[in-house]
């Protein structure tokens, strides 16, 4: 049998196939586990099922010499090393497409939030300040006729954009590449990542974490975007400049922020909890029971497939199979 190491719990009703067919181990505490126990608990591992808040470097990958793929537990991967994962002919799996809606659902319910100022608003009534209906009562923003500009659009940009549009918001996109059916589809405009943030009262972040897209949003970025603009980031906190975000939000140089992640997670910049004009969750989006089973599911039929000499689909670095046999570089 199989030896795999599932850093976390997950839904039984995903991982259940694996549990029939393999020998798991799984840890079994709440929250992540310690640097020292992975790094024990790896060292038999013919593959690994990982959560973004475990680091899969070259220590890591060293200390299993029988690793034969890695599952990430996630759409992003930004905590494996894929080059050195790579150079060792081990597959790194993610979950594309289960949590797409999910993740846009929550980036809407985000922008509906900070838009309407809803979480302060259910402060102001549960703290016992609401005496009377006044009619400048915590006034938010009507999304309809306003410009919503999304930051990368892949398929959670591009399912943040349908919703958009049912609301009767103008829609602008900046990509790696152009979407022509996407633009046809919608009425989307592409634009420069300059242009969208001068001209989009609302913009929501759907990019991967890279060298390319660090801090992309950042003091200068925000100085664009304008006094009246709202920032919507479910992607990766450090997408965005922290610092240069409180700044902003408290110098009004944006109107407000609604956030499901944070450059460094799970600490969430003190600034940032005293702040009224921003939305705080804990990195939610995919957080539906549906959502969460899928997502197991595709990392186990992932694994299994790479353990019986298949190519998955959801293989981030294919190059290291070939002809459904891996190949060691």
């Amino acid at each position: 049998m199989h030896r795999i190491l599932i850093t976390r719990r997950l839904p039984e009703e995903g991982i259940g196939k694996l549990l029939d067919t393999a020998d798991v181990d799984i840890w079994p505490e709440d929250g992540p586990m310690p640097r020292e126990s992975m790094l024990e608990r790896i060292a038999p591992a013919d593959a690994i099922i990982s959560l973004l808040s475990d680091r899969i470097d070259e220590e890591a990958m060293d200390a299993a010499p029988s690793l034969k793929a890695i599952a990430n537990y996630a759409v992003g991967y930004d905590n494996i090393d894929v080059g050195a994962a790579t150079s060792r002919g081990i597959p790194v799996l993610n979950t594309p497409g289960v949590l797409t809606d999910a993740t846009a659902d929550l980036a809407f319910s985000l922008l509906l939030s900070v838009a309407r100022r809803v979480v302060e608003s259910d402060r102001y009534v549960r703290e016992g300040r609401f005496r009377i209906w006044e009619p400048k009562l915590l006034l938010g923003k009507e999304l309809k006729g306003r410009t919503l500009g999304v930051v990368g659009a892949g398929q959670i940009g591009s399912a943040v954009m349908r919703r958009a549009r049912c609301f009767g918001m103008e829609l602008a996109y900046h990509s790696r590449k152009r979407r022509p059916g996407l633009e046809e589809e919608l009425g989307c405009e592409f634009l420069p990542l300059d242009e969208l943030l001068e001209r989009s009262d609302f913009i929501t972040l759907h990019v991967p974490l890279t060298e390319e897209t660090r801090h992309m949003i950042g003091r200068s970025e925000l100085k664009m975007m304008g006094p009246g603009s709202v920032l919507i980031n479910t992607s990766r906190g450090a997408v965005v400049e922290e610092n240069a975000l409180v700044e902003a939000l408290k110098n009004g140089d944006i109107w407000g922020a609604g956030l499901d992640v944070y450059e460094e997670e799970p600490r969430v910049h003190s600034d940032l909890i005293g702040l009224d004009n921003v939305v705080l969750l804990p990195h939610l989006g995919s957080a539906t029971e549906e959502t969460r089973t899928k997502m197991a599911e595709l990392a186990v039929n992932g694994l299994m497939t790479v353990l019986s000499g298949g190519v998955p689909e959801n293989c981030v670095n294919p190059e290291v199979l070939e002809g459904g046999v891996r190949r060691i570089v």
